[in-house]
């Protein structure tokens, strides 16, 4: 099967040709993170949220909120906890968000890895997130060569998470 036919059955972009055809409107993050949701990419507008061990925010943003295709990207600040699992997974699918990027920490990973919204973090750590703390939503995120700006682009798939100021 050639392989303009295979792509034209997956959603259309690859992080990758993306990267060549637009090198200089590009920032890629750090290779570290791995996919742990359902679904193995996801493009859409960004939402950001800054937590230090407590996800009770990202709890309310996930399930109070329609997602219209957005991604969630989420610093925890590399802190010991998970903060998505199972039941925010859920949430997120539901309210038809596209996909959640964590600097940090997952749980529930065998039942998130089933649920049909992207999910890409640090890796996976048993504890849950314990302390209430505030939160800070809509703000400049920076972590692995990336700046965040909220209502800007984001791509992930396989081979990386890339940004953009506009949608490509």
């Amino acid at each position: 099967m050639p392989l303009e036919s295979i792509r034209g059955d997956i959603m259309d972009f690859f992080t990758a040709d993306i990267c060549d055809e637009n090198s200089d409107k590009v920032q890629v993050l750090n290779p570290q993170y791995k996919s742990y949701g359902g679904a193995n990419k996801c493009q859409g507008e960004i939402i950001t949220i800054k937590l230090f061990e407590d996800n009770g925010a990202l709890v309310s943003l996930l399930r109070d909120n329609q997602g219209d295709g957005k991604i969630v990207v989420v610093d925890v600040q590399g802190d010991y906890c998970a903060v998505v699992g199972d039941k925010l997974m859920g949430f997120a699918h539901k309210n038809n968000f596209a996909g959640i990027v964590v600097n940090g920490y997952v749980r529930d990973t065998l039942t998130t890895a089933t649920i049909p919204v992207a999910l890409y973090a640090l890796g996976t750590y048993p504890f849950k997130s314990q302390k209430k703390a505030d939160a800070e939503l809509n703000s400049t995120l920076e972590f692995g060569n990336v700046k965040f700006t909220p209502n800007e682009y984001i791509y992930c798939d396989v081979d990386g998470i890339i940004t953009t100021k506009s949608k490509i």
